[in-house]
């Protein structure tokens, strides 16, 4: 989640270093300036976008310089896929404390996921998902950022079908998959809305509904 750290006066991509690795083999930084480097670049990330923010502007907000930056990470490819894998796993830890409060009532477990999605998506920071917004950006297919949020969305699809099969739904991968875009589409309408407003804040009324549709007998 972003911390609204001030952004440096330019966040312009250097051409040069955007995806390609320095050719110089990295060696082994101070871990605290490379924990410096990763979250001043997860926070310019989130805010900014992944293509808008390059290494110059990472490094000068980080207080450091490019040389650190390569010490630390092979490459830019290299620093987003980390940064995209600290959100996957920030979502499941968010997640899985939501479901193991209802552990047994999968249609409980699906309500309190939107009842909490609603409520931590609406806050006036929020830029959306940065996995979704990941796949945007990053077109390349072989992309190491774009391969790790391919694999936070399969693994969503996978946790919804199965919530609405323990559930109860007829054709349980149809109920999961239409979840599965409400929730997306709730972090969209948030980029595109003010936080307070938008059809997000409908999103777990029209959960309810869905799972409804799909559980109640004709």
């Amino acid at each position: 989640m972003s911390t609204n750290k001030a952004a440096p006066t330019s966040i312009k991509p250097d051409p040069s270093s955007l995806e390609e690795a320095h050719p110089s083999v990295p060696v082994c930084a101070k871990p605290r300036v490379r924990d410096r480097i990763f979250e001043t670049a997860c926070d310019l990330f989130y805010r900014h976008g992944i293509r808008e923010v390059g290494v110059d502007a990472i490094a000068t907000a980080a207080g450091t310089n490019k040389m650190s930056f390569y010490r630390s990470f092979a490459s830019k490819d290299e620093l987003v896929a980390e940064y995209l894998d600290k959100k996957s796993n920030e979502f499941w830890i968010w997640w899985d404390g939501i479901v193991s409060a209802h552990e047994g009532d999968a249609r409980r477990q699906i309500e309190a996921l939107f009842d909490a999605f609603v409520t931590n998506t609406c806050f006036a920071e929020s830029r959306g998902c940065a996995l979704a917004n990941a796949s945007v950006e990053l077109a390349e297919a072989e992309h190491p950022g774009r391969q790790v949020a391919l694999k936070q969305k399969a693994e969503m699809q996978r946790r919804f079908r199965d919530l609405a099969a323990k559930a109860g739904a007829r054709k349980a991968d149809e109920l999961g998959d239409a979840l599965m875009l409400l929730m997306e589409g709730g972090y969209l309408t948030r980029r595109t809305f003010g936080h307070g407003s938008g059809p997000l804040h409908s999103a777990a009324l029209t959960a309810r509904v869905l799972i409804d549709a799909y559980t109640t007998a004709d």
